[in-house]
């Protein structure tokens, strides 16, 4: 039997279990009907991120960013590059530290862009500055921790 993996819907904040053997099949929240693994980035607010961060099993890559920082800017189509490219292993996200200052400040964010990479409940790594959707790629892989 497929063991459950918990993914918070990124849109309605809903927490879903789905079996890990259709995490690759497009699994759809249970509560509002969003695919939940399709490789799109997702814009959180601070109360999605804080359940995601702590009940997701899937690894979870949240860019805090501002609409104000260049380097942000330029690194968003890589971000989401590299979203479909990860696809259906993790996922990826953004907040506006902008409008949620906040959350800076409880995730110790000193400087933006910064990519903070969440697993199983706890902060799994974390990388400061742009970065090429390639990088953002292989930072994913080498420091998830897979069922594999």
């Amino acid at each position: 039997m497929a063991k459950p993996v918990k993914m918070t819907c990124l849109e309605c904040g809903s927490v879903n279990r789905v079996p890990d053997d259709k995490i690759g099949a497009g699994p759809k929240c249970g509560t509002c009907g969003t695919k939940m693994n399709d490789g799109r980035v997702r814009e959180v607010d601070p109360a999605t991120l804080a359940k995601a961060a702590k009940n997701d099993d899937l690894p979870l890559l949240v860019d805090f960013w501002a609409p104000w920082c260049g380097p942000c800017r330029m690194m968003a189509p890589a971000f989401q590059q590299a979203a479909q490219s990860l696809a259906p292993q993790a996922r990826l996200a953004k907040i506006n530290t902008q409008d949620h200052p906040k959350v800076s400040v409880k995730h110790n964010i000193r400087g933006i862009p910064a990519l903070i990479l969440f697993q199983s409940g706890r902060e799994v790594a974390r990388q400061a500055g742009a970065v090429p959707a390639k990088s953002i790629e292989d930072f994913v892989r080498q420091k998830a921790k897979t069922g594999a």
